[in-house]
């Protein structure tokens, strides 16, 4: 394969094509060998999400960075995303790893690594991990006894899902939540928070909270596409004030309303500014990815809250949360957080939240969510990739760096804005996003405007356009 690179959210690859326990080895080694020239002594938390191989590339990451001398905690079951990264701070490591494809289909498998703050570890760290990533390394994986590293405590089983529970009762009233009268569904998509709420809330409505590695055939992403079954009990129900449905290791999220509304990541975001600061008097600068709807500025701007924009990938919101207190930080693909939890994307933490405001405001969530379009006004927004091959890709791409994109079929630009992708600006608010992302051979196409039909316009001919590129 070609060399290993991370991309805005960790790296991945077809299992037993590109996610190999031998490409695993290349990439612990790395981290292994950054970790002991940056740190005098260390420790690493280690998951892995409910994918096939999860477990066995675990175990050789583990092997190789205890032979090393690094202190290695891991589970002895599946887990989520956060919390390894809640596992970090708690044990005070200096470095989390899960095996996990985040929110892509079953073939996939990959990395994400976690600094010692418990988010995304920083953009400079994952270049100098990658410039360690090399074809050679001086072990045997198989000579590495797993046994003898146990019984040294090299390697020791920690219980991270008891200790992200815990964490959640220690924030919430989780009876309140249990006897408020509302009634809540859950939909874990087959992924590593399937166990939560069957703690929590065990009378909760769940759905695909059962191991499946291959997520029966799903795409274990919390679009309206793959979470038909949720949305149709909800809307014949009608008896469900809220649902969330979240991704296979627990880090994007949706909902939906007590009418099977999908409620995407986009107004729960604005959602969250909204009832942060009118109804519980906070206030703080709000951190947004590049492709988050241009309504957080309409929010934030009646509010007298400065908004900063970022690349995408939620690393470079946590970097920012590192250096300045924020209100909220959150991107398009779902991942959010608030200022006074982790720098990191945690799907329950924000739901049980958004659980606990309903309760206390004693309104719906699409009331509360109407309260918020009266103030920027109704829109629309939805993403397209586009498969196109290597050479068209870059041609699309350097035509936009040249400014050459004047028009989209009978929309004039007014004006372009570079940041990670490109921005083109239309009349009436309205804007599409070309970018090419940086771990799948696609241009994905963004677009915002007052109505769906009209999005799907838009990007039904800035792909046409695209497509044409010679």
């Amino acid at each position: 394969m070609d060399k290993i690179k991370f991309g805005t959210d960790g790296w991945w690859g077809v299992i037993a094509k590109d996610f190999t326990l031998t490409n695993v080895a290349k990439v612990a080694y790395a981290v292994a060998r950054w970790m002991t020239n940056k740190f005098q002594e260390s420790s690493c938390v280690i998951g892995y999400d409910s994918r096939f191989g999860g477990e066995m590339f675990m175990e050789a990451i583990a092997k190789i960075l205890a032979s090393k001398g690094i202190q290695v905690f891991i589970p002895e079951n599946f887990v989520s995303t956060p919390m390894v990264s809640l596992g970090v701070v708690k044990l005070k490591a200096q470095c989390g790893i899960i095996v996990t494809a985040s929110h892509s289909p079953a073939i996939y498998n990959g990395i994400k690594l976690k600094g010692a703050h418990g988010g995304p570890i920083l953009e400079k760290d994952i270049r100098d991990i990658e410039n360690l990533i090399t074809s050679e390394y001086e072990f045997d994986l198989e000579m590495l006894n797993w046994n003898y590293l146990v019984e040294q405590g090299k390697i020791q089983y920690i219980n991270l899902e008891s200790i992200y529970t815990k964490n959640i009762y220690d924030e919430f009233d989780i009876n309140k939540i249990r006897n408020s009268g509302l009634k809540f569904a859950f939909d874990a998509m087959y992924g590593s928070t399937q166990n939560v709420f069957k703690k929590l809330m065990p009378e909760l409505k769940q759905f695909h909270c059962e191991y499946n590695p291959s997520f029966n055939n799903l795409n274990p992403e919390p679009l309206f596409k793959n979470l038909h079954e949720l949305a149709d009990y909800v809307w014949q129900n009608k008896d469900i004030d809220c649902a969330l449905a979240v991704d296979a290791d627990g880090d994007r999220m949706a909902m939906f309303d007590k009418e099977g509304n999908y409620i995407d990541s986009h107004r729960i975001f604005l959602l969250l500014i909204h009832f942060l600061i009118k109804y519980k008097g906070q206030s703080g600068k709000v951190v947004a990815g590049f492709s988050l709807t241009s309504k957080v500025e309409s929010l934030c701007a009646h509010y007298g809250v400065d908004v900063t924009r970022t690349r995408i990938g939620f690393s470079h919101i946590a970097e920012i949360m590192l250096r300045e207190d924020i209100l909220a930080g959150g991107e398009e693909t779902g991942g959010m957080t608030i200022g006074t939890y982790l720098p990191e994307r945690d799907s329950i933490w924000i739901a049980l939240n958004i659980w606990s405001w309903l309760i206390e405001s004693g309104k719906s969530i699409k009331e509360l969510i109407d309260e918020v379009i009266e103030i920027t006004g109704n829109f629309a927004i939805d993403r397209m990739d586009l498969t196109l091959n290597k050479n068209i890709r870059t041609k699309v791409i350097e035509k936009c760096r040249r400014g050459e994109f004047t028009e989209f079929g009978n929309n004039l630009v007014t004006g372009v804005e570079e940041n990670d992708g490109y921005k083109f600006h239309f009349d009436n608010g309205e804007w599409v996003l070309v970018r090419q992302s940086s771990l799948y051979p696609i241009i994905r196409v963004y677009a915002e405007a007052e109505t769906s039909s009209r999005v799907r316009e838009l990007m039904n001919t800035v792909s046409q356009v695209l497509q044409k590129t010679t």
